[in-house]
């Protein structure tokens, strides 16, 4: 969801993390990963534009961190 809503394909994925595709498609199917791979790529989302949320009781999500202006 992530990937998506930046609009990033899997190989632009994989480039801003420096991992493979293949990598990108396996955590994308929910395989496990090494925990410092699926950081690299949490890293990667996060520096693009990608907010994390936590459970708040409807599951875990995604969001597009909005431009702050200053007034």
């Amino acid at each position: 969801m992530a990937r998506a809503g930046l609009g990033l394909g899997v190989r632009e994925l994989a480039a801003l993390a420096d991992v493979s595709t293949n990598t990108i498609t396996r955590l994308e199917r929910g395989e496990a990963l090494y925990p410092r791979t699926v950081e690299a790529i949490r890293s990667a989302l996060e520096a693009a534009g990608v907010e994390f949320i936590p459970e708040n009781g409807g599951g875990a999500g995604v969001r597009l961190k909005g431009e702050k202006h200053d007034k």
